[in-house]
């Protein structure tokens, strides 16, 4: 048994030690609920909300993945994945994740802070020198716009925490970005790579002065261009290498390969009549160009297409403290950092501030929705949610395909049917 071991090892050598963490990654356990503090039967009240909104045609199909004390506690894939075809929605499902993609790649410029190669307070211009002059729009008082001088230059921590001033495209400027085609946080129909798309929103107007006001927008997508100089790996070479294959996030990609296109769900809009399937390809509104399309574009801020079980796994890293199992990717010190108060009063979110990457709750009561302090998340275009509480050792990812999803209550219900399940 010995030396057939070795044999396989050297083999492995030979092949490559990339796929070493394929063969030894551990899964999340599943357990029964009450091993880790859940009623059962309060659960099941999830199947109902999920039976109720697919027979009714509020929901397409959807992945709910539930974890409490690093096992899974609640896994259902629930509806069609294509609803015109039947065909069943599963948990190795691929989702486009929109903004979750920002979580990713906030902690792929942590990692490099670790190593010693760039440091959060740095300019960006240090790595992207366009970013050396920035502008501004401001209003004039003839109902126009002029541009004038950024007061200071952009740090690496406005583009973690939204406070560069860069928006999606919008604001008084608008003509310009549109002017440019950069309008939006859809890319993959993009056939330039992000560096040159970043490139170009340098010389743009910005929505507001750097560190002056929260402005969501292209901030994580000059992030990923700054993680491909600092690296020297193009974007998805660099998460690949330091993130999914470490975490076995084997189903997380910018660009899924042909072989896993059938397991892509569609996506769907909410119309007065009910559900129906989006434009095809459709830009930002529609089903996308993720399997079709030029895969060239890496944008860090809404790109990738991952598996609620797959992005468990990253969350449930962030909520270890950095590792999940024997694998660390960053720090006990750099998780605490990411998680806290990095925006002040600039965040205008009752009961959050925000981080470096994530959504921070600091006051649970103002949120009206069950939850603790310190809990943290975000969302994505498609309708997809997460968060993590640290209070209560808990993991929750739910992904589904709605573009608009206008009129649904399901994430905070969702929110209410977890927690009224713990018992313990």
């Amino acid at each position: 048994m010995r030396q057939c071991f070795s044999r396989f090892a050297a083999v492995s050598v030979l092949l490559g030690i990339l796929y070493v963490p394929f063969l030894f990654a551990q899964p999340l356990q599943k357990v029964r609920p009450e091993v880790v503090g859940f009623s059962a039967n309060r659960l099941a009240r999830l199947d109902t909300l999920f039976d109720t909104y697919t027979a009714a045609g509020k929901l397409p199909g959807g992945v709910l993945t539930v974890t409490r004390n690093g096992r899974i506690a609640y896994q259902r894939a629930f509806g069609f994945r294509n609803i015109e075809s039947g065909i069943a929605m599963s948990t190795n499902s691929l989702f486009r994740i929109a903004s979750q993609s920002k979580a990713i790649v906030s902690v792929g410029a942590m990692i490099l802070q670790e190593e010693g190669k760039l440091l959060i307070s740095e300019p960006v211009s240090k790595y992207l020198p366009e970013f050396a002059n920035t502008t501004v729009a401001v209003s004039d008082e003839n109902g126009g716009y002029e541009v004038v001088a950024a007061k200071r230059q952009i740090t690496i921590r406005d583009l973690l925490t939204h406070t560069s001033g860069v928006g999606y495209g919008g604001g008084i400027s608008a003509d310009r970005w549109k002017a440019a085609e950069i309008t939006g946080w859809y890319f993959a129909d993009r056939n330039e790579p992000i560096r040159e798309t970043v490139r170009r929103m340098a010389a743009l107007p910005f929505e507001s002065q750097p560190g002056e006001k929260f402005v969501y927008g292209y901030s994580t997508d000059i992030l990923g261009a700054l993680v491909e100089v600092v690296s020297g790996m193009s974007l998805d070479e660099f998460l690949r290498d330091r993130i999914f294959r470490p975490l076995d996030m084997r189903d997380t990609h910018f660009y899924p390969p042909a072989s896993k296109a059938d397991r892509l769900a569609t996506v769907y809009s909410a119309t007065d009549t009910g559900l129906v399937p989006a434009p095809d390809p459709g830009g930002m509104v529609g089903q996308g160009e993720y399997i079709n399309g030029p895969r060239i574009s890496f944008s860090a801020g809404s790109g990738l297409v991952s598996t609620a079980t797959d992005y468990t796994r990253f969350l449930q890293m962030v909520l270890n403290g950095g590792i999940l199992y024997d694998t660390r990717i960053l720090s006990r010190k750099t998780i605490q950092h990411m998680l806290s108060n990095h925006t002040g009063e600039l965040f205008l979110s009752p009961g959050q501030v925000f981080g470096l990457g994530f959504y921070i709750n600091t006051d649970t009561g103002l949120r009206m929705q069950p939850g603790s302090d310190g809990q943290f998340g975000w969302g994505g275009g498609y309708h997809s949610t997460y968060w993590a509480d640290p209070a209560e050792d808990l993991v929750v990812t739910y992904f589904t395909q709605i573009l608009p999803a206008s009129g649904l209550d399901d994430h905070a219900k969702i929110r209410v049917l977890v927690y009224q399940a713990i018992e313990d």
